[in-house]
């Protein structure tokens, strides 16, 4: 049957529309950029198939563009489709990072750092420098590694925040093959930088991880040395 042909309440805009987006599941908000499906699928099912052969809505989003459009159904409108959908949710909490407005809820500087980091195929180490009002002053990748490790210069990271004139930090790295748990060398290093830090009279906010599939706040989790 059509989605066109479904009861109201069942139509992913129509949903969206009428209960919000939040009552959507993954598949259901894939298929309104998708628009359209195949002969064979409607925009759902196809959705539905390209999030179970990725694994999750994450790993579709982060693959590399080729294997997505590998898959039957993607041509190149739909991808494009995705891509910008996925910029606009960037730029969005980009915007609201530079007026400081989203620094209050850690889940929107997880999820901008997310969408930053989410499609890294290797280890790579990013810092934000923030001013005294929580507004963004600068995001920027500073070491890349391989694909389970990263190696960090914290001399540089302080470095970095000075030329930026940063009075607060986030720093955020991310598993791009694992889950989001810290290992030993990610708290040394936290503790470390957090030291280092506390003696330039600059206050290290968070260290954000982000995995294959979660995202982890050491500042919402109460994780030495911000617990």
């Amino acid at each position: 049957m059509a989605i066109k042909d479904w009861h109201e309440d069942d139509r992913p805009r129509e949903k969206l529309l009428k209960f919000g987006a939040a009552h959507l599941s993954d598949a259901e908000i894939l298929a309104i950029f998708l628009r359209t499906g195949t002969q064979s699928q409607s925009a759902i099912e196809l959705a539905r198939h390209l999030i179970d052969q990725f694994g999750s809505l994450a790993e579709l989003l982060a693959a590399p563009q080729k294997t997505v459009l590998a898959c039957h159904g993607m041509g190149p409108a739909k991808y494009a489709q995705i891509l910008a959908s996925l910029e606009m949710g960037t730029r969005y909490l980009d915007s609201q990072l530079k007026t400081g407005q989203a620094l209050g809820r850690s889940q929107a500087v997880k999820d901008y750092i997310s969408t930053q980091l989410r499609g890294e195929h290797r280890e790579v180490f990013a810092v934000l420098c923030l001013d005294n009002a929580l507004n963004l002053l600068n995001f920027e990748i500073l070491f890349t590694g391989g694909i389970s490790s990263c190696s960090v210069c914290i001399k540089h990271v302080l470095r970095h925040a000075l030329s930026h004139a940063a009075s607060q930090l986030i720093i955020a790295h991310n598993h791009p093959h694992t889950d989001a748990k810290p290992s030993t060398a990610d708290n040394l290093l936290t503790y470390e930088l957090k030291k280092a830090c506390d003696l330039l009279d600059i206050s290290l906010v968070d260290h954000i991880i982000v995995g294959r599939n979660d995202t982890l706040s050491y500042a919402e989790s109460c994780l030495a040395p911000f617990g």
